[in-house]
Formats: C-alpha cells, sequence, structure tokens
C-alpha cells in the first residue's frame, strides 16, 4: 500500500481536541483486573456486527482464547445496520462492555469525543506498530490514539471469471470507467435478470470514489466531481447494464447474492467481502468459485486510486477487564492478529510481504497477477474525513444520493442541494 490520502482528518481532529480536553484522561480508570474474577477465569465481551457472516470475528476470538487460556471471548453481536446507533445507546448508559469494534473513522471519533475510550498513547510507543502505521495515523487525535486498527479495506472490483469465458470477453485489467461501462453492456442479459455489474445502494459506491480520483472530500460542499460519476450509473441503469437502485433498495437485495448467484458478472467491493466469499465457498454455498479482482475503475488510464478505510478495536472506558482487553487488542492488531486474518481473507492493517503471501496462498484466493497488483493501489483516499459535523454530512449525502438514483432530481440538481444544505449543516 504505498500511500493513504488522509484529506482532511489530521486537520479536523487537531481541531476538536479541545473537546477532548473536557473529557479527562481516562487511563485514570486502567485498574488492573486481578481483583476482579477470583477463579481466575475472565469473559471478555466485545461488540461485533452480523457475526455469523463476518468470520473473521469468530477466529480472532478463538486464536486469541487459544494463546489465553482461561479467558472466552464472548461476542455482543449487533445488526450491520443498528450498530452505531445502538453502540451510542449502550455506552450512554454506561454499559461495561470491554472492547468496542469501531466500525469507521467517523463513529470512532464520536465516541472518543464523548471520553467513551480509553487512551492508549502511552502503550502504543512500546509496541510494533511500523507495519500498520499509515492506518494508525488514522486514529490519532492531537497525538492521542484510542484504538488498534487490525484490518484495513479498501475497495476492488470483483469478477466472475465464468461469466466473462461464457461472453468470450478478456478479463478486466485496470479498466477505466469506459472500458467497464462497456463490459458491463457486453455481459448483461436483463430478460434473465442477469447485470454485467452490481453497484450496491451505499453513497460511497458513487461518491466516494468519486472523491478520491479527483482529489476532493466530501466535507467541503464543492461536489461537481461527482456529476460524470452519477450520470454513468443512470445510463447502466437505463441500459440495463445493472440493477436499478430503487429495485435494490426496495427488495433489500444484498450483493453476496447478486455476485455469488452469478446474477452479477462484476462488482465494485471492498476488500471485506473476500473473507466471506471465501467461506461460502469452503462451504459449498456459492458456485462461484473462479472469480478475481482487479483494480477500480479509473478516471485516467494507467492510474490505480480508489478509497477506504481501516478497522479498530477499541477499549471501553467502563470496561471490566482492561487488562485482558489490551492484551486482545495488542493480539488482534500485531503480527498473530494479522497471520489470523490473512488465513480467512481478511486485508490486516499489520501488512508485510509475508503477510500478503500468506494472503494469497490461501485456499479458493485468486492467485493471477492482475489480482495480486490490485491488492496494492498506489492510492488509498479515506473514505470520510473526520470532521465534527461528519454525521450530519453523512445524512446529507445519503438522502440526495437517494433522490438522484430513484430520478426524483437530476445529478446537477441534486449535487446544489448537497451544497446548498451541507453549507447549513457547517455554518
Amino acid at each position: 500500500m504505498k500511500l493513504w490520502k488522509k484529506g482532511l482528518a489530521a486537520t479536523a481532529l487537531l481541531g476538536l481536541s479541545m473537546t477532548m480536553a473536557a473529557c479527562g484522561n481516562n487511563s485514570s480508570d486502567d485498574k488492573s483486573d486481578s481483583s476482579k474474577e477470583k477463579d481466575g477465569d475472565v469473559t471478555l465481551k466485545v461488540t461485533t456486527w452480523n457475526y455469523d457472516t463476518t468470520p473473521e470475528f469468530e477466529k480472532l476470538f478463538r486464536a486469541f482464547e487459544a494463546e489465553n487460556p482461561g479467558v472466552t471471548v464472548e461476542p455482543v453481536d449487533i445488526a450491520s445496520d443498528d450498530y452505531d446507533t445502538k453502540l451510542t445507546t449502550m455506552l450512554s448508559s454506561g454499559d461495561t462492555t470491554d472492547v468496542l469494534t469501531m466500525k469507521n473513522l467517523l463513529s470512532y471519533s464520536n465516541y472518543a469525543l464523548r471520553g467513551q475510550l480509553l487512551d492508549l498513547t502511552d502503550h502504543i510507543k512500546d509496541i510494533d506498530i511500523d507495519p500498520a502505521k499509515a492506518s494508525y495515523d488514522m486514529y490519532e487525535v492531537d497525538g492521542k490514539t484510542y484504538a488498534q486498527p487490525y484490518r484495513t479495506d479498501f475497495w476492488v472490483l470483483y469478477y466472475n471469471k465464468k461469466m466473462f469465458d461464457d461472453a468470450g470477453i478478456d478479463y478486466p485489467n485496470n479498466p477505466t470507467w469506459d472500458e467497464y461501462e462497456e463490459m458491463a453492456k457486453k455481459l448483461s442479459k436483463p430478460d434473465e435478470q442477469v447485470y454485467g455489474t452490481y453497484q450496491h445502494t451505499w453513497r460511497s459506491t458513487t461518491q466516494a470514489i468519486a472523491a478520491a480520483q479527483n482529489d476532493a472530500n466530501l466535507i467541503d460542499p464543492d461536489y461537481g466531481f461527482m456529476e460524470d460519476y452519477y450520470d454513468r450509473v443512470l445510463r447502466m441503469q437505463d441500459d440495463k447494464s445493472q440493477m436499478d437502485f430503487g429495485t435494490a433498495k426496495s427488495t433489500k437485495v444484498t450483493y453476496q447474492s447478486q455476485f455469488e448467484g452469478s446474477k452479477a458478472a462484476m462488482m465494485p467491493m471492498g476488500t471485506w467481502y473476500m473473507g466471506a466469499l471465501l467461506t461460502n465457498i469452503d462451504a459449498g454455498k456459492t458456485d462461484v468459485t473462479d472469480w478475481g479482482i482487479t483494480s477500480m475503475p479509473q478516471k485516467e488510464a494507467g492510474k490505480s486510486v480508489t478509497f477506504g478505510s481501516p478497522t479498530a478495536y477499541a477499549i471501553n472506558k467502563n470496561a471490566e477487564h482492561k487488562d485482558v482487553a489490551q492484551k486482545f487488542l495488542d493480539f488482534c492488531a500485531g503480527e498473530e492478529g494479522a497471520k489470523v486474518l490473512a488465513e480467512v481473507g481478511v486485508v490486516p492493517s499489520y501488512k508485510t510481504d509475508a503477510i500478503d503471501e500468506m494472503y494469497f496462498s490461501r485456499k479458493g484466493m485468486p492467485t493471477d497477477e492482475i489480482s495480486k497488483a490490485a491488492f496494492n493501489p498506489e492510492t488509498i483516499a479515506i473514505e470520510f474525513p473526520v470532521d465534527e459535523n461528519g454525521p450530519a454530512i453523512d445524512k446529507v449525502l445519503q438522502e440526495e444520493h437517494e433522490l438522484i438514483l430513484v430520478g426524483d432530481e437530476t445529478p446537477k440538481e441534486g449535487i446544489a442541494n448537497m451544497e446548498k444544505r451541507v453549507k447549513s449543516e457547517t455554518e
């Protein structure tokens, strides 16, 4: 991974640091666990989302238990769509769940600013974070760090090799958007509800990649760079080379069903999906066993620019087992955890040549050079910069995204409304 573009993240976090001061230093609450368990056994509670379909959680938990006899890691599972809302409610009520999974940087900043996470800064200085330093940098708040990243995901283009073979089309190799659009047309069979590609309903599938490839960000209300990207999506919906947004949204289509059911020959999606796909291949739950990845379609030929975000574990300020929680974070974010993640097809933050080799040696992973090249893009832009107005801006962008893609607004109208509404939120 050659470069993480921070965008406004560092500046925004520094600007918010005064709020942090009022929350106090959490390190004084970091007391030993030894007096809390009479029999020596510890149950460490960790928040998760969609535990049964997110394979790395169980793998990390069991591996940590094997290294730490007497410790049981218990998931506190929350539906993915409700995760941040539920976690916010839990923390505001004084919940004592030990380890909190930070799903994204936006939610992380909110919990840190409220003084709900343990300050890990001094501890991190004493451990080896160099192989993951680019990810750790994303979690700095005025020189303080409140979480340890264990995985770092970015977006690639998945493709079904069999569907390409059946259509007599060469596999995609670092395509431009024009090439991607043309391939999708040739691969589509709308009468059979089979599409050349599937673009999920999240706003990031259009907005985040547009920002990344135009050296822009989603905080500044100047969104003209999105127009070409929305025009393309609408064209592809109209020519039925991808499922229309309204159908995908109203029927709650899952991206897994589209790709693994051979309903879409291509699919832009994050690297986190590899682990779930490999798990389903192992379990015989999908016929899509011959697949590959390439870089996200590009604005400029020969470039390799995408977007992404790290995922981290943090320790609840009110955790019952802070010492064991710290051991858990070190395990998951370090070399041992990276090996576990690589074995299940999840991209670890702790990234070395040896870990990359292990990752691609996993049974079911594509081994071609195109896929390996996609694993090391030139630039990974942060999906959504941290900002004190982030939640409000995120809501505006999602609402306008939906209005554009169901046809209630033109891209030009929707972008103008985004700019107007975001300005009102930040002034």
